[in-house]
């Protein structure tokens, strides 16, 4: 297996961790899952990369001080294993200024709302608290803000009017599997640059300029 060598941190189930490996196991994906970190002892998606093969640590956040030193033991871990991006897949600890930046345009995210709207927690709750038509889930580059940072892509799905939070997040977390592994591949190809805090994507297929239209006309 070859490519730029990838740590995903995760807090729980690690879906999206899944859907990384999945897609990196596919002949001439150009990025590597050598290390899954977990903040959280006994994380169900530690599982994911067992079974895969790959590389685990436990590094409870709780054992820390302070978000710096904790931040620490993380990077010497990732640089041990000679990562040069990392992932976070529902990694629910808030990254220090000083790694985000050491890191800068190295950590990506996935963040299941059409960011800027709804970051943070409890999205889908809020979206259909809003009253929102239309949402959908962003991979983006990390800043120090919460959930900020230059959008990579994005995907939209519709909010239906039988709607309740699981079945909408379940229709997000669909388009979260098929997007995050893209972003990953732009990455790791150098396809994906940020200028000017906006991401140029070299090379990818014409959009299609369909609008989605929610309730329908």
């Amino acid at each position: 297996m070859a490519g730029v060598k990838v740590a995903v941190l995760i807090s729980g189930r690690g879906s999206n961790l899944e859907a990384l490996l999945n897609a990196s196991r596919v002949p001439g994906f150009p990025a590597e899952i050598a290390l899954v970190i977990a903040n959280r002892a006994g994380a169900p998606g530690l599982a994911h990369a067992r079974r895969a093969g790959v590389e685990t640590a436990e590094i409870d956040h709780r054992a820390f001080g302070d978000r710096d030193t904790f931040d620490q033991a993380m990077e010497t871990e990732i640089v041990r294993a000679g990562c040069g991006l990392i992932c976070l897949a529902g990694f629910m600890r808030l990254l220090g200024p000083a790694f985000t930046e050491r890191w800068r345009d190295r950590i990506l995210n996935i963040h299941p709302s059409l960011l800027p709207a709804f970051p943070g927690l409890d999205t889908h709750q809020r979206v259909l608290d809003a009253g929102v038509r239309i949402t959908g889930c962003s991979v983006h580059f990390v800043r120090p803000k919460v959930d900020s940072g230059p959008l990579i892509i994005q995907a939209a799905v519709p909010v239906l009017p039988d709607d309740d939070a699981g079945r909408l997040a379940g229709r997000v977390l669909a388009q979260e599997h098929r997007i995050y592994p893209l972003a990953l591949r732009w990455v790791a190809e150098g396809r994906a640059r940020v200028v000017d805090e906006r991401v140029i994507v070299d090379g990818v297929g014409t959009v299609d300029p369909t609008a989605l239209i929610n309730p329908a006309p």
